[in-house]
C-alpha cells in the first residue's frame, strides 16, 4: 500500500515552502520573499511519530486569474489535491484573512477530505495578544492552528495534528531506484516525466527554467518502484543568477548525488555541448550509472545512417560515454520512450553486479600476459591478485609490486578489458591498486597467496577504496610476454628497496 500524502496548500507567499523544509528538517523547497517560487509539486517522505507519510509543497494558488503560468500551477495545485489523503490549507496570520484563502477553502471544503487550517508566521505565539489566527474561523475549516514555520513554534502540535488524521494501515514500501532526469534547460525533461507517467503531473512551458526545485515523482514498473527526479537545467556558472536559479543548480547537484542512475536528456537537433558533457560527468564521477536520451529526434531531418553519425560524434567526446547507454526518443509523438525504463533497470542491475574473485584473476591473469605493464624506474611491475570489493559503482582492487608506477593508459587498458569481459554497461568502473605489503597491519603469509586487505568476506563486505579517474580506451602500446614470465611475477616477492 501507497504510504499517505498530505498536501500543503494555499495563496502565494504565505510561506508553504518554509513550513514543508521545517517539517523534514531540512532546506529542499527553495524559499524566496516573492510570490510564485514555487512552481511544481514537490514530494518528499517524512516522519512523524513513527507515522511515515509523503508531504507535498505547492505553488500559490490564484483563482481566476488568466496568466498562462497562473493556470499551470493551479492545475498543479488541484492535481495535488485529487492525490492528498489529508489537506493542508496555510494562511498568512499577519496579512489577516485574504478573499483568495476563502477560495481555496471552499476547494477543499468541497473535496470531503480531512483537512487542517494552519494560520503561519505567528511569530509572538505563546504571548497574550497572540489571537490573530481566530480571525480564521470564518473559513469554515474548523479550528485554526497558530505556527510559525520559521521559528517552529507550534509544528509539533501541527504535526501531532496531521498523523491522527492519517488513514490506517500503511505499509513499508519497498526501496525504491531513484532516476535523476539531468540536462540543460528546456530539452524536454518534464514533457519525458509526464510522458513516463501518462500525466500532467509536471508544470510544462516553452520558457526555459520552469522548474525550479528537483521534483520527486514516484511510479511502478513490473513491480518495481521508480521515483523520478526532475531537476532544473543547469546552465554554465557564469549564466547563473543570483536567488532562485543558484539554489535550483545547487539541489540539482543534490539530486544526482541522492539518485542510482541518471538520465541525461540532450536536443538532439543539436550537437552535444560541452555543459551537456559536463553535466554527465558530474553523475560519472559520483558514481551513477549513466543513460543519454537525445530527445526530439522527430525534429531531425533524416538521412542515411544519421543516428549511428550521431552517435559516434557524443561517443568520441569522452572515453567514458563508450560504456553509456544511447537512446534515440520523441517526448512529444512517445517515440521509443517506454524503453527507457527497461535500460534504467538494465543499467542499475550492471551497476549491482559482483564478479567472482575466481574470474577476476583469469581476467586479470589473461591481460598481463597479453600485454606487460612497463617497467617503473628500471625494475618490472608485476600484477599477484585481483578482488571486486564493492558495488554500485563496481569497485575492484588490484595488487601488484609498484602501484605508485603504474600509467594511467595502463589503468584504462585494465579497465577496458575488465569491460570486454563484464560489459558494466552505463555503470561507472573503479580501479585501486595497492601494494602487496599493504595489509593493514596483518602477517604476511607465505609466498605466492593472495592476502586480501580490509574487512570483507567476498560477498558483501566494503574497504574503503579511491576512485581513480580515466575509465577510457588504451591509450599506448605495451610490449608482449609469456606464460613463464607472468607465473613468475605472481609467485615471487618484490624484491627489496
Amino acid at each position: 500500500m501507497k504510504l499517505p500524502v498530505v498536501a500543503v496548500v494555499g495563496r502565494p507567499n504565505v510561506g508553504k515552502s518554509t513550513f514543508f523544509n521545517r517539517v523534514l528538517g531540512e532546506r529542499i523547497a527553495i524559499v524566496e520573499d516573492r510570490p510564485g517560487v514555487t512552481r511544481d509539486r514537490n514530494f518528499a517522505r517524512t516522519e512523524w511519530n513513527g507515522r511515515e507519510f509523503y508531504l507535498v509543497d505547492t505553488g500559490g494558488m490564484v483563482e481566476g486569474s488568466d496568466e498562462p503560468m497562473d493556470r499551470l500551477i493551479r492545475d498543479q495545485v488541484l492535481a495535488a489535491i485529487g492525490e492528498a489523503d489529508v489537506l493542508v490549507l496555510l494562511v498568512d496570520g499577519k496579512a489577516g484573512p485574504h478573499p483568495l484563502d476563502y477560495a481555496v477553502a471552499e476547494r477543499l471544503r468541497k473535496t470531503d477530505k480531512p483537512a487542517l487550517l494552519l494560520v503561519n508566521k505567528m511569530d509572538n505565539l505563546g504571548a497574550p495578544t497572540a489571537v490573530a489566527h481566530h480571525d480564521f474561523w470564518d473559513l469554515g475549516l474548523g479550528e485554526p492552528f497558530p505556527v510559525s514555520s520559521t521559528s517552529g513554534k507550534g509544528s509539533g502540535d501541527v504535526l501531532d495534528q496531521i498523523v491522527w488524521q492519517l488513514p490506517e494501515g500503511t505499509e513499508e514500501e519497498e526501496e525504491a531506484l531513484r532516476v535523476a532526469v539531468i540536462g540543460r534547460p528546456n530539452v524536454g525533461k518534464s514533457s519525458f516525466v509526464n510522458r513516463l507517467l501518462g500525466e500532467e503531473r509536471l508544470v510544462v512551458s516553452d520558457v526555459a527554467g520552469t522548474t525550479r526545485d528537483a521534483i520527486d515523482t514516484p511510479m511502478k514498473y513490473h513491480g518495481k518502484t521508480f521515483i523520478f527526479v526532475d531537476t532544473a537545467g543547469l546552465r554554465r556558472q557564469a549564466k547563473i543568477d543570483e536567488g532562485v536559479e543558484f539554489y535550483s543548480s545547487i539541489r540539482t547537484e543534490r539530486a544526482i548525488d541522492r539518485a542510482d542512475v541518471c538520465v541525461l536528456m540532450i536536443d538532439a537537433q543539436e550537437p552535444i555541448a560541452v555543459q551537456d558533457l559536463k553535466i554527465a560527468e558530474k553523475a560519472w564521477e559520483a558514481g551513477k550509472g549513466l543513460i543519454v536520451i537525445a530527445n526530439k529526434w522527430d525534429l531531425v531531418e533524416k538521412e542515411t545512417m544519421t543516428a549511428p553519425r550521431y552517435e559516434k560524434e557524443i561517443r568520441d567526446r569522452a572515453p567514458y560515454l563508450h560504456w553509456v547507454p544511447i537512446l534515440f526518443t520523441s517526448v512529444k509523438t512517445g517515440q521509443r520512450v517506454n524503453k527507457v525504463l527497461e535500460l534504467i533497470l538494465e543499467v542499475q542491475e550492471q551497476r549491482q553486479r559482483r564478479i567472482p574473485t575466481s574470474q577476476v584473476n583469469e581476467v586479470l591473469r589473461a591481460l598481463v600476459m597479453r600485454t606487460k605493464a612497463p617497467s617503473h624506474h628500471g625494475r618490472p611491475i608485476r600484477f599477484q591478485y585481483g578482488t571486486q570489493v564493492a558495488v554500485a559503482p563496481p569497485v575492484f582492487i588490484l595488487w601488484c609490486t609498484q602501484p605508485d608506477g603504474v600509467p594511467e593508459s595502463y589503468e584504462r587498458y585494465l579497465m577496458r578489458g575488465f569491460r570486454e569481459a563484464w560489459g558494466f554497461t552505463g555503470s561507472p568502473l573503479v580501479l585501486r591498486l595497492r601494494r602487496r605489503e599493504d595489509t593493514e597491519g596483518r602477517p604476511r603469509k607465505k609466498q605466492g597467496t593472495p592476502q586480501v586487505v580490509g574487512d570483507h568476506d567476498g560477498e558483501d563486505g566494503e574497504v574503503e577504496v579511491e576512485y581513480v579517474r580515466g575509465d577510457g580506451g588504451l591509450d599506448g602500446e605495451f610490449e608482449e610476454y609469456g606464460d613463464e614470465e607472468f607465473e613468475e611475477g605472481w609467485d615471487d616477492e618484490e624484491e627489496d628497496e
